[in-house]
């Protein structure tokens, strides 16, 4: 499974794990992307998709779920 959002895009990023000695090393930070059926919320026809979301764009109502 993709692990990059279809609505906007959001994918895995390279971040610095820093320990107490501040040592930094390098780690992925993934986005939290649900596979799911949805329908965007300014779409006027409502057109069913299907494809990973992640879960910002779902709490911020820019796609609906569709059950």
């Amino acid at each position: 499974m993709s692990r990059i959002c279809d609505y906007c895009g959001k994918r895995p990023r390279v971040a610095n794990n820093v320990s107490h000695a501040n040592n930094r090393t390098k780690k992925w930070v993934y986005p939290n992307v649900q596979h799911m059926r949805y329908s965007c919320a300014n779409d006027p026809k409502n057109k069913v998709h299907a494809g990973c979301i992640c879960t910002k764009c779902l709490k911020a109502s820019l796609v609906r779920k569709i059950v």
